[in-house]
């Protein structure tokens, strides 16, 4: 009998063992899908604060959250489904969907450079400042549909990272990545909402040193703000370019791609303390360039469709 329990105990730790390193090996493989996926996490991040610009204190974080489950629902129900039935029965178009990501992503980049070299650049946050639950939740759609399309990218390129995955393990894994991108940027994007808010705190307190650093803070936001948004631009641009010629590497037009990696090689040989960050470097700025020229051709094409022009503008 004590032989039968042992053994049984036995069969139920190996059990509970095999449990853990599938999901260490879920967690560790998730970790490689959302770290491929850094570059639209950081544009993601640098989006949504806009959204909540000028909303009374009291109403970013509520909306903040509303978009967070948004995001949740469009990652879940929407995207993991169509995703996981793509990498099931239609492998092959996994690279195009990417590149055709890639290439909003460029245009989006270079749309939004081009605005600014105009002097077009529209008030972001003026969706936010309109009153009433009607204008909010028009808002609050808007951002939801947006997040749509940086999620699905997101979710993409983690797929294309765990695509040689059985069907449950990689469902497992996006799952885990939908729920920690998603974690992750919003609880970051409240971070930036509500800095202003705890610098305004710091600054009322009859501390010296608190009332610098609060008005130290509250000074910064508008700045750290700023370099946000152009980080958001030039991550769009540089993960668009990547995500387009290793795209077009994997179809066959592999000209691109190698004098990318041809320029990253002499980069890392020039230098040996510094050579693997001079490669990342080079190979960062080629791919910047690349995103940047074919977001510019895109644009030049949306400018010339007849009303298309002025409409953009307004939109963003």
């Amino acid at each position: 009998m004590s032989a039968g329990l042992f053994g049984l105990l036995d069969d139920i730790a190996a059990l509970a063992r095999m449990a853990a390193a599938s999901v260490d090996d879920i967690g560790a493989a998730a970790g490689r899908a959302s770290a491929k996926a850094a570059g639209v996490v950081v544009d993601d991040t640098a989006v949504t604060p806009q959204y909540v610009h000028g909303v009374a204190a009291e109403r970013e974080l509520p909306i903040v959250k509303k978009i967070a489950r948004g995001s949740v629902r469009n990652k879940l129900l929407i995207i993991l489904p169509a995703a996981l039935l793509l990498s099931q029965f239609l492998p092959w178009l996994l690279t195009p969907i990417l590149m055709l990501g890639g290439t909003y992503l460029c245009y989006e980049g270079a749309e939004k450079i081009w605005e600014r070299l105009r002097g077009h650049h529209a008030d972001e946050g003026s969706l936010a400042v309109e009153r009433g639950p009607e204008a909010e939740q028009k808002m609050i759609s808007g951002a939801i549909r947006t997040d749509l399309i940086l999620s699905a990218e997101i979710m993409v390129i983690a797929l294309n990272e765990v695509a040689d995955e059985p069907f449950l393990a990689r469902a497992a894994i996006l799952v885990v990545v939908a729920l920690f991108i998603t974690a992750l940027v919003y609880g970051v994007v409240a971070l930036i909402v509500k800095m202003d808010d705890v610098g305004l705190h710091l600054a009322e307190r009859e501390s010296p040193l608190a009332q610098r650093v609060g008005v130290a803070m509250v000074k910064a936001m508008p700045k750290v703000l700023a370099t946000i948004s152009v980080v958001g631009v030039a991550a769009m641009i540089w993960v668009g370019g990547h995500i387009l010629l290793n795209g077009l590497d994997e179809l066959g037009w592999h000209a691109p791609y190698d004098l990318v990696h041809h320029l990253e090689e002499a980069a890392h040989d020039s230098v040996s303390a510094l050579g693997g960050l001079l490669g990342w470097l080079t190979q960062t700025a080629a791919s910047a360039v690349f995103g940047l020229l074919v977001g510019a051709v895109v644009v030049a094409v949306m400018h010339l469709i007849p009303g298309r022009g002025h409409g953009d503008a307004e939109a963003h």
